[in-house]
Order: structure tokens, then sequence, then C-alpha cells
């Protein structure tokens, strides 16, 4: 290695000292061994030249040495010479490559913003003709850190232009036809890595910014946004218009979502009827809920059935692993945006209700179409998935404010009115009854009875509600109990303090997603008419407790999703609207969920270390058959149907998990008395340790997460997206999470120009 470092070093002997001395003052170590592991690669001599490979750098310091080289390339002087050398050279493509793989990790002074100009919607954004949108311009003026620069004080000058290809650029102002707003001025803090958060020294940043709010783009094509600042220096965005689409295809849509549903729980086969389409089982849920004889089951899920099978890419906009809050934002308006964030595009201000917002895709339908809209879930209604329909703000944990967006719209900035949801059913109670969980304190369930809403608080009062009329379900406190728990282990409920109303008392009469879904479709259907109706159903604790490795729950959940799939498509059928109704059955992001044996669970038990428990796993032929749909003798009989497991409590369990967890305990039993926990806080306070209590015996099974982590996390797999229906056609294949809208916003003929009153 030493040797190595010798002869690169030689090549760097032509460069004078006089150049070398102003590297000291600006470049950052991370980005000098960055550049000297480039010009390292590309061999490059002082000649400036990229030479013939020498025989002794090629024998003796091969490219890939070079990686290991780099914690040796210490002198400021030779990374500089490198930079030099490399200025006279056309490999700025490279470098600028290299470096934004240093630059963009751990923390980020504002995603989507790698140089000290920001526009948000940021490069490769896309848009739906006439699609509503607000544009932020920032300039950053760092006072401090490695990116310090111009004394701290941002250039208040900046110009903006957008120019349609092929046509001159315009000053952004006269392209749209608005005033110049005003300029907005503030500092916020950012951790470089994590070196400095531990230091606990934070790089400071002046800001100097302008937004231009309610705007929007009729022409089709590719547009190019630039930001000029600093005398000279300029950030570039490319956006493209997606191809105008006025006919109608879809009356109505309703977008089934299982939360936290993933390509890892499948296995795909090839449809003999359909061979360009593949045919996706979730094989967990199937194997717990379908019989199977000699490897063939006898039924299958409804998901099963769909005529097309298309996966999804859940990246977010700054960062490969997506939240709820931003993959559901994608899905909804077709673009995306940072963890936490909701219909916008994340800024660095200090109000997270300001940053430059997305019109999504209920208010476009309700603004174009007037037709009727709703939301079910089995979370909280604030909760990420229901209420990114509406919400806008990069701080999802803003839950009162976002519930009061749900009804009363935006009422801070002009914006689409999209009147409230017609059908609005879940959990979340907390911010319906006056108290601190409330928007400003308020009662919401008043709020929403003096804007003509019946309100249910449970299933008897469900059943009965005029159909005609807005609808407002809200059943219990935090998320609505689980399908197990409701179905399989009801006694569970009454540990649960969590009245509509308020107060410790336990709901017990409560609906399931299934309920809620149907009674969803016959409101909508009514209000809508003859304008449609758009639905999204959400089925939460899938995600929820594969997050609490509470494995069973998730599958229940998921299983009780399909069979609402099922319901709906028989009440389709009887209300004469299915072949006008696209249906769909996706996700908004994965987790790392697989099987890979059976577990004989009393075996388990009874061995009396890790190791010797870990015996019980039974993988390949060991594994068996599932004995969760064969009525064992003696064993409760839960009557909940064909498309369930007879028995959750078999001797011979699934042996699954996911890759992403804390430190637990493993014995792959059901959890009858109540949701998991595996990890609780440590002695430390600020890590979480095994869970003395649970899967007593079991073993021990070390996590793969950072120690402050309590539960799994989500994971980059691609999700299925199932469709049946109008335009079902175009959801196969692979493809990005915001073409989701695209696809379901081209079918309902909303991807027309905006006409301005």
């Amino acid at each position: 290695m030493s040797r190595c470092l010798t002869l690169f070093r030689k090549t760097l002997h032509g460069v004078r000292a006089q150049q070398l001395r102003p590297a000291r003052a600006f470049i950052p170590q991370h980005v000098r061994s960055m550049v000297f592991m480039v010009a390292f690669t590309l061999n490059i001599g002082p000649d400036s030249r990229i030479r013939p490979k020498d025989t002794r750098l090629a024998r003796q310091c091969p490219p890939e040495t070079a990686l290991r080289v780099l914690a040796m390339a210490e002198p400021v002087e030779e990374t500089y010479a490198v930079m030099m050398l490399l200025a006279k050279l056309n490999v700025a493509a490279v470098l600028a490559a290299s470096l934004s793989a240093v630059s963009a990790q751990t923390f980020q002074r504002l995603g989507t913003c790698p140089t000290l100009g920001c526009v948000l919607p940021p490069d490769q954004s896309d848009f739906l003709p006439g699609q509503l949108f607000d544009l932020r311009v920032e300039v950053h003026a760092p006072v401090n850190g490695s990116e310090a620069a111009h004394d701290g004080k941002p250039d208040e000058d900046f110009k903006v232009t957008i120019a349609k290809e092929g046509k001159p650029p315009e000053d952004i102002t006269t392209a749209f036809k608005i005033a110049e707003p005003k300029l907005e001025k503030w500092t916020f803090k950012w951790y470089e890595d994590l070196f400095a958060q531990d230091k606990k020294t934070p790089s400071v940043v002046n800001v100097a910014s302008k937004a231009y709010r309610k705007l929007s783009l009729n022409e089709t094509g590719k547009y190019t946004v630039t930001l000029e600042y600093y005398n000279g220096e300029k950030t570039a965005a490319e956006w493209f218009v997606r191809p105008i689409a006025k006919k109608r295809k879809a009356k109505n849509v309703i977008f089934f979502i299982g939360d936290g549903m993933t390509t890892n729980m499948v296995r795909q086969d090839q449809f003999p009827l359909f061979p360009l389409i593949d045919r996706v089982q979730i094989t967990a849920a199937r194997l717990l809920g379908h019989k199977s004889i000699n490897g063939k089951y006898q039924t299958r899920m409804q998901m099963d059935e769909f005529p097309v099978l298309g996966h999804q890419m859940t990246h977010s906009i700054d960062s490969y692993i997506t939240d709820s809050a931003n993959s559901a934002s994608a899905l909804y308006s077709g673009h995306k945006s940072t963890v936490n964030a909701m219909g916008v595009h994340a800024d660095s201000s200090p109000d997270p209700f300001d940053d430059p917002k997305v019109e999504t895709i209920v208010e476009i339908f309700r603004r174009i179409t007037k037709g009727a809209w709703g939301a079910v879930s089995t979370a909280f209604l604030a909760d990420a998935t229901p209420i990114a329909l509406t919400g806008h703000t990069r701080r999802r944990a803003e839950y009162g404010a976002l519930i009061d967006q749900a009804l009363h719209g935006l009422t801070n900035y002009s914006w689409t009115q999209h009147d409230g949801p017609d059908v609005f059913f879940g959990a979340g109670a907390e911010q319906f009854y006056a108290g601190k969980g409330s928007y400003q304190g308020k009662d919401y369930y008043e709020a929403f009875a003096n804007k003509g809403y019946t309100i249910s608080l449970n299933k008897t009062a469900l059943d009965k509600i005029d159909v005609s009329k807005r609808a407002l379900g809200v059943f219990c406190q935090s998320n609505l109990p689980v399908w197990l728990d409701r179905n399989v282990y009801p006694e569970n409920l009454k540990d649960f303090k969590n009245d509509p109303k308020g107060g410790n008392d336990s709901a017990l009469d409560l609906p399931g997603l299934k309920e809620m879904t149907l009674k969803a479709v016959e409101v909508l259907h009514e209000r809508g008419g003859d304008k449609g109706f758009f639905l999204m159903s959400e089925a939460a604790s899938v995600d929820k407790q594969m997050h609490a490795l509470d494995y069973d729950r998730a599958l229940g959940d998921l299983l009780e999703l399909d069979d609402t799939v099922r319901a709906t498509i028989k009440q389709l059928e009887e209300m004469d609207i299915l072949d006008e109704t696209l249906v769909i059955v996706s996700a908004d992001h994965g987790h790392g969920f697989d099987v890979w044996g059976s577990a004989d669970t009393e075996y388990l038990a009874q061995q009396k270390d890790d190791r010797a428990k870990r015996d019980a796993i039974g993988v390949y032929e060991k594994s068996g058959l599932s004995q969760y749909t064969s009525q064992q003798p003696n064993k409760i009989n839960y009557g909940t149907g064909v498309n369930f497991p007879s028995d959750w409590e078999p001797r011979y369990a699934i042996a699954g998990g996911v890759g992403a967890a804390p430190d637990h305990r493993e014995d792959y039993k059901v959890h009858k008395a109540g949701p998991r926990l595996p990890a609780v806080p440590g002695p430390h306070g600020h890590e979480h340790v095994v869970n003395a209590e649970d899967g007593v015996d079991g073993f021990i099974v070390n996590g793969t997460l950072p120690t402050g982590e309590a539960q799994g996390v989500h994971s980059l797999t691609d999700v299925p997206v199932f469709a049946m229906g109008p335009c079902q056609e175009s959801f196969g294949g692979t493809y990005n999470n915001v073409d989701v809208f695209y696809k379901m916003a081209a079918c309902l003929g909303l991807a027309r120009p905006h006409e301005r009153h």
C-alpha cells in the first residue's frame, strides 16, 4: 500500500508549490480524499494528460486499490494538485458523481439542493397538465462548516426564469403573469455528519428566498427553471408536464392500500392466459388462510384473481428508504417528497406550513368533476396515509392542524377547496374531541356536524347512517384494534382505554375495514351520482404490526384487506358499477419480511439454551405443511370464515421475520394477550433492549438497527400494484410510485389544462 501511494505521489512532482497554498483554506478533507481517489483511478500524470497506463502503477496500484488508499490521502498539497490537474481535464462529470456520493448521506443541508441555490419543485419533477403547485427558490449562505461561503450573506438579488423546450427563457413572474413576491429571510442549522452531531457543532446557514404561489403549467413538454445568483452561479431544474388526457375512462376509483404490504411476502408465477403479466401470490397470508392439498391451494386470495399486476418503486426524493407520509403523498400527488412531508416539497423555513405545495388527486378530482371522495382507514385519521389526501405540511405530526385541513382546506393560502370528504371513517378520536390533541383545543365532532356530517362513534350507529349525507365515523382513540383482537381474542379489547368520546372506557362496538369500506361505497355512490367518486381504503396495521414484529397480527390484517377487496367487488357487481370502477390494491412502502420454514413451538419451549432452541426450526423438507387451515381436535373454531385460519395456535407455526429489527426474543407463537412489545428502554434510556416479558420461551435475536430504535423499519423493496377495471392494462410493469398518480389521473380524465377564473 505504501509503495502504491509513493508511486502515485511521484506523478505530482511537476506541480509548483505556489499552486498548493490556497488549498489549506477551503478544501474539506472528504473532498480532498475523493478527488485523490478519482485522479488516482484515472492514472493522471503531472503533464495534465491521462497517460497510457504505467506498467508499475498498473501492476502495483490497480484502480480498486484507490479505495484502500483513501485513508492515506492526508496531505492537502497532494489533493489540491490533483484538483489543479482535473481542472484541465474534461472529467467534471466523473468528479461530480464522486463528490455526490459523500455529500448526501446521513444528514443533508436541504434534500434536493446539492448547491447553494435551491429550486422547489426540484430537478426531475413531473406535473399533471393544469395541476396547481407552488415554486420556492432559496439561496443559501453557509456561515461555518465545510461549505462556508460569501461571508454568510445570501444573494438577495437572485433571478428566476423558466423556458419551455425550444423557446427562450422568461422571467418567472412574466411567464405566469403574477406579481413579484416579497423577499423572505431566515436562518437554519444542520449537522454535516455524525461526528458533528456528537460534538454538537452544527453548521449555520442564512437564507434568502421567494415563494411563487398557485401556479400551473398547461402545455405538455419539458421546461427548465433556472435560478441565477452570486454573480453567475446557476441552479437549473428540468420539469416535465405529462401528456394531456381529457377523456374519462373510469367513473370511479377505489384505491386499497395495504400499508407495509410487500413483494417480500410474495411469490411470482406466470398466469397462462396473460403471458406478459406476472401474478403475485401473497404467500404468507395465503399459507395461513387458505387450505392446500399436495401443494395446490383449494382457494385463493381475491388479489390472486386480479388480471393485472405491476410493481412500484418507493424511494423518497432525497433518501432511498421512505416513510408513509411522503410515499402516500407521491401516490396522491405525483411528486416525491422528504420523509415526514406530504403534499409539499420540504423547504428550510421555520414554518412547517409554508412549504411549496402540490395539488393532490382528490383536490383535482373535486375541482374538475365535482364528484364525491372519501377515506377509510384502520389507523387514526390524522395518520399519514389517510390524511395525505388533503394534507400540506412537511411535519406529519401536526395531527390537529391536518384534521382541520381535511375539513376546511387550506386557510393560510389561496388553494383548491376540496370542501371536505364525503366519507371519513377510522380512528384517532384524540383529534376530534375537545382537548390537547385537537386543533386549538376545539371540538371537531361539533365542527363536522356543523357542516352537515352524520357522526358515528360505533358500528351500530354506522350501520344506520343516512347514506345521502356526508359521514364522519370515529370509532376509538389511537388506531383501531387489529382484526385478530376484534375477532379471535376479543377479550383483549377490554384492555384498550380508547373510548371515542375520551376517557378510559373501552370501545367494544367496533366495525372492521370491510364494514367501513362497504358503507363508504354506499355513501359515495349516492352522493357522487353521475359525477363518480374516489375512495381510499387503508389496512393500516399490516405496517404497524410489522413494525412491532407481531407477524400474526400483521398477516391477519392483510387477510382482512383481501376479504374487504372481495366483498367490495361483490358489492360493486350488485350495484352494477363494477365495469365503470377502477380498483387498485397496492402499498405505500414495504418491510423486509419473509418466511423460511416452520417452528415446532413445543420443542422450542422445552430446550434450555438458545442454540438448542434454534433446532426447532424446520427448513426445506422439514418445514412440513401448514396447520393453520386444519381444524385440530379440542381446538376452538373462531367462526371467522373460509378466508381466515381455522387455528391461530398450531404447534408448527411459520418461522418468519424481518431483516431490520431491534434486539428481541423469538418463539414464533401468536401473542394471545395483546399486541407485541419486542423491545423496551434499556438502563441508559436512549437505547432499547430485549423485552424480558416477550417470547419468554424463545431465543434472543440480535438486532440489526441502531440501538435507539424500538421497532422494525421500512425496507427498500418494491411493492405490488394489482389492478382491475378501466385502464387496468396501464398498471402492468415496474415504475415509480409517482406514476400511480398519473395513471389514476389519466383514467379519470384529470390531465387537462387549468381554467383560471
